[in-house]
């Protein structure tokens, strides 16, 4: 099976945009990472929630693109406009359409 995260995070106010748009710039890289999906999505309940949904190789390629220098600066560019509130799910993945 495959590795999946569920993860969702603050911004401040007003910064929900800008952190979607380094989100979605950072993953140009991750298929060759091993990312089979990656899914950026808004909250209904505010204007400050981002949820992000992960597929991975493994949870070994899930970290390993952690380090990755584009990964690495996108998180530093972000951090600033977070208000430290995350939630994170992992679970083993069993299929679904798109995988």
């Amino acid at each position: 099976m495959t590795y999946g995260c569920i993860a969702s995070m603050k911004t401040v106010p007003g910064s929900r945009d800008e952190v979607v748009a380094i989100l979605l710039g950072a993953a140009g890289g991750l298929r060759a990472a091993g990312c089979h999906a990656y899914i950026v999505g808004l909250a209904d309940e505010d204007d400050v929630t981002i949820r992000v949904t992960e597929v991975w190789r493994s949870k070994e390629h899930h970290d390993a693109s952690l380090q990755l220098p584009a990964a690495r600066a996108a998180i530093a560019k972000a951090m600033p406009m977070l208000t430290g509130e995350f939630t994170r799910q992992e679970l083993a993945v069993a299929g679904g359409l798109g995988l």
